[in-house]
């Protein structure tokens, strides 16, 4: 653990430095396709285990209810996106696991709920859980979009998902951190195209202007 060796300082500083050799072409790649998701209809799932499952469960609630604005909040005219955060059906994760092994917590989830179009958020730090993977090559075969979300070197989840945001950093607590910054963005990216404000907002005049 980084942390342990530094100060607060200079911690945040390998962080900074971490974010400057990100890809963040990556991040708008994945803002477009929960976007396309929005649009077209289609599910978002997110998955991941410990931290990665908590940012799992922080994205799904973001992108949930902070991709509308609060006016909307009560119109049921308005289209919201479906979104699902495999980690938190407790049962359903408990009666996989005792049953049938860990392995299987996410995939089988997916089979009750998944179609062709949908997208698979796969989180996972080391790229190496077999739970993980298991979703993933499921949803390859199946027509859903995935994403690999990794650390490290990536792991067999960067191989496998058809798409990746990946962190080149070996500190677990850092790459799990500029997950969860990267997906603020993508939650604000979502809420300015849906309520054409910040930089869509001059396809909302155009729209007017019409």
């Amino acid at each position: 653990m980084f942390g342990a060796h530094v100060s607060p300082r200079d911690y945040l500083t390998r962080i900074s430095e971490v974010q400057d050799q990100l890809d963040l072409s990556e991040t708008e790649a994945l803002a477009d396709a929960v976007h396309r998701a929005y649009e077209n209809g289609n599910f978002v799932f997110i998955c991941g285990n410990g931290g990665s499952g908590s940012n799992a469960s922080h994205l799904c609630e973001d992108l949930g209810k902070s991709s509308l604005t609060r006016d909307k909040f009560t119109d049921d005219s308005v289209k919201r996106l479906k979104v699902l955060s495999l980690t938190d059906n407790t049962p359903y994760i408990l009666a996989w696991g005792n049953d049938e092994g860990f392995d299987r917590i996410f995939v089988e989830q997916l089979k009750n709920l998944a179609s062709p179009g949908d997208v698979l958020i796969a989180i996972s730090g080391s790229g190496n859980s077999p739970n993980i993977l298991n979703a993933v090559e499921w949803s390859n075969r199946k027509g859903l979009e995935t994403y690999g979300i990794t650390g490290f070197t990536g792991g067999k989840l960067r191989v496998l998902a058809q798409n990746n945001v990946h962190i080149p950093c070996d500190d677990m607590g850092i790459v799990e951190c500029l997950h969860l910054q990267l997906f603020h963005w993508v939650l604000d990216d979502l809420h300015g195209r849906i309520n054409e404000v910040g930089r869509y907002a001059a396809k909302g005049e155009l729209r007017k202007a019409a």
